[in-house]
């Protein structure tokens, strides 16, 4: 392939949530220079767009994108963000690639998705918690769809282990007046906590959450931990050395995984991004994206989507996290769950992980706890012999 190919980057890297869109944004250009090094994929030239964390610009930017002729494009990083563009893809047949953990429950011919699935981090979460922690939970979240169906799919799973959630509270997305919602969990005093608050919410409630119950004279990360799925190295810093350690992150990936491949990636984005925080789960995923969209032009000859889209199901890539694929039926990400513990030092300790990558389960088809329930009793029974 000679033809030099654009591709469109969309991430908010201002906002409530902009340390993370720049993170990912970091990914993507460190991939694409790598790309661009080896020599051996297509030209591609990234056309920018950032939509600083207001709604409205997503579909707008997308809708320039396909409209200049881009066909592909890496970006969003919330689910309410993703569902709104969509439709513009489906519309121009371009392809989305989504480099984020999400809630699952969505299939389109349009999006390619390298984030983790809710079985590769919302459930191994969920075993983990009652395992280690117990069994009464207390959600929060920031009020969109993210947080809305993660907290619907944990609070199933853990029911179905013998638990319970004891309540839910939601802020919307930016908002950092968290008193309310910390008052409310420390006259519950549950098990732990299970965090879906985003950006500068979640930062400021892990900051004040710390503060109120040292006031107490309660060890916060031992008696009521805070578990999260977005939880990432990046994030860490901006909640501060105060409030930093002993949270609990389900992901896929992180900085301190040992291993040659993750070696260099972060010793690559290091070189490029020295004053930038470490690199994260989102980053990886970004990275993973570029990769897999580049084999797959290279393989396809082409940028337009159906052909990107069979390519891709070829692609096998050894991702600073482990063995990458995407599944050829849902065009999710086989990924290699973990549970990690954040330190003082802005990183985590990885605590568990799974000894190899897992199929994506979007629809929770195989792993629901509702489904090993349906399996067990008969869906008929005899009403007349």
């Amino acid at each position: 392939m000679t033809k030099r190919l654009r591709i469109g980057v969309m991430f908010s890297t201002t906002g409530s949530y902009g340390a993370v869109g720049r993170t990912m944004l970091n990914g993507v250009m460190l991939g694409l220079s790598e790309v661009a090094a080896s020599g051996s994929g297509p030209e591609i030239e990234p056309v920018i767009v950032n939509p600083g964390g207001d709604l409205s610009q997503y579909r707008a930017l997308a809708h320039d994108l396909l409209a200049s002729g881009v066909r592909q494009v890496v970006g969003c990083y919330t689910s309410s963000s993703r569902k709104e563009v969509i439709p513009c893809f489906e519309k121009h047949d371009g392809l989305l690639w989504y480099p984020s953990h999400y809630e699952g429950f969505e299939s389109s011919d349009n999006v390619i998705y390298t984030g983790a699935s809710p079985n590769q981090h919302v459930l191994p979460l969920v075993d983990y918690l009652a395992a280690k922690h117990g069994k009464r939970a207390f959600c929060i979240g920031s009020n969109y769809i993210w947080a809305w169906e993660n907290n619907r799919i944990f609070r199933e799973a853990l029911i179905a282990r013998g638990g319970t959630v004891l309540a839910e509270r939601y802020l919307p997305v930016g908002d950092t007046d968290v008193d309310r919602v910390i008052a409310a969990i420390l006259e519950q005093r549950p098990d732990f906590v299970f965090n879906n608050l985003i950006g500068t919410s979640a930062y400021a409630f892990f900051r004040a959450f710390r503060a109120a119950c040292l006031s107490r004279g309660i060890d916060q990360a031992a008696e009521i931990p805070v578990a999260s799925c977005t939880l990432a190295e990046p994030e860490l810093a901006e909640i501060g050395a105060e409030a930093v350690d002993g949270h609990l992150s389900s992901s896929v990936y992180f900085a301190s995984l040992a291993g040659a491949a993750n070696d260099a990636f972060t010793h690559a984005y290091a070189t490029k991004y020295p004053d930038a925080p470490p690199t994260s789960a989102d980053a990886e995923a970004c990275y993973i994206a570029v990769k897999l969209l580049a084999a797959a032009l290279q393989q396809a000859g082409t940028d337009y989507a159906g052909a990107v889209r069979a390519a891709v199901a070829d692609q096998r890539l050894i991702a600073p996290q482990g063995e990458v694929r995407i599944d050829p039926q849902t065009y999710h990400a086989w990924l290699t769950p973990r549970i990690g513990r954040s330190t003082a030092a802005g990183q985590f300790d990885v605590l568990l992980e799974a000894p190899e990558p897992i199929a994506p389960d979007p629809y929770l088809v195989q792993t629901s706890p509702r489904f090993a329930a349906a399996m067990r009793s008969p869906l008929l029974r005899l009403v007349k012999s």
